[in-house]
């Protein structure tokens, strides 16, 4: 077969060890593998493709980010663009296409193949919460970022008896602030599933300050705090439709919020861009090669229209139709139970509702 990859939307630890399992296992079944350049922005136009070879996915394994580049462009907003893609794939006579990426890359790759396209998924995103699998790639890379980031914070924290808020990435879904959070010993966590109030997080931070003099707070970029303002953040959205977060916040205004209020240091630490970059754990590595190798797999068995979704220890095949336009959210009882084991014994009861 003449295979095409391509990573969309935002980068993460893990890209790379992906598009070599792809590329390895499909020269053990003969093939040849075309990368597209910078997602689907590669496929539009004149198109932006090459042949990959043992040189250019050669020492790749540990590189964090793509080779491949990567953008959030979206053809699936016209259907003039859907034609280019699909012209430059009928030029290239790519046979099957394995696309990289979170939700929105999973989108344009349904709509492909409802176009008759042979196309399989393989879902990556530090926010975890592509719907029916356990992980994506990168998940695991950033989940260890946010616990390094909350060690070093302890240690200021606990030494100038400070609030520290540590603002970390997830939109819709709080996996990363969830599994960073208790790793790291956060005694509190807020995440967009469960929204809060500026009352409950002063009640919290009051009652953790008289008992341990210190306290870390983790919070997701896209969490619900009622009581905080945010005002106009401009209204730049990407081409999928979704708002700058990093405008918005969070963190900062409710560490602004708390030293106001309780007259107490409040120290906000925005990660950012560092929970993308860097080596992919070993974890993430092993997973990406997997889903990788089976994807050349199920093109080869005519099993398209799929992401490759782990459960448990086994790679199984998901349509789209199943992952598209869902998240993956934390369960409330997850929470729930974190919250008991994990947190202060002091936490405000409102703040679980």
């Amino acid at each position: 077969m003449r295979i095409g990859v391509l990573t969309g939307g935002g980068d993460c630890p893990g890209l790379n060890a992906a598009i070599r399992a792809i590329a390895y296992r499909a020269w053990m079944l003969h093939d040849e593998v075309h990368g597209f350049r910078e997602g689907w922005a590669g496929l539009l136009g004149e198109g932006s493709a090459q042949v990959l070879t043992s040189e250019v996915v050669g020492g790749i394994l540990h590189l964090g980010g793509t080779i491949l580049g990567s953008s959030r462009t979206n053809p699936a907003r016209s259907d003039d663009e859907m034609r280019q893609v699909e012209a430059n794939l009928r030029v290239r006579a790519i046979e099957g296409l394995i696309t990289i990426g979170g939700d929105d890359t999973l989108s344009v790759s349904a709509k492909l193949s409802e176009r008759g396209f042979a196309v399989v998924g393989v879902p990556k995103t530090i926010d975890n919460d592509v719907p029916h699998t356990d992980y994506c790639i990168g998940f695991d890379s950033a989940v260890e970022v946010v616990g390094d980031a909350l060690d070093r914070l302890h240690t200021t924290a606990e030494s100038h008896r400070r609030v520290m808020v540590l603002e970390v990435m997830g939109r819709d879904a709080g996996w990363l602030a969830v599994a960073g959070g208790v790793g790291g010993g956060a005694d509190l966590i807020i995440i967009p599933e469960h929204p809060t109030s500026v009352d409950a997080v002063l009640r919290h931070v009051q009652k953790r300050m008289e008992s341990r003099r210190f306290s870390i707070i983790v919070v997701a970029e896209g969490a619900h705090v009622d009581g905080l303002e945010f005002g106009d953040a401009g209204g730049a959205v990407d081409q999928f439709g979704h708002a700058q977060l990093s405008t918005r916040g969070v963190g900062t205004r409710l560490a602004v919020a708390i030293e106001q209020q309780l007259k107490v240091e409040a120290r906000p630490t925005v990660l950012g861009h560092v929970q993308r970059g860097g080596s992919p754990s070993m974890f993430d590595r092993v997973l990406a090669t997997q889903m990788g190798a089976t994807a050349v797999d199920y093109l080869h068995e005519g099993h398209t229209g799929v992401i490759t979704a782990l459960r448990g220890l086994e790679i199984v095949p998901v349509p789209f139709s199943e992952v598209v336009g869902r998240n993956r959210t934390v369960d409330r009882r997850y929470f729930r139970l974190v919250r008991q084991f994990n947190l202060a014994e002091e936490s405000d009861p409102s703040l679980m509702r």
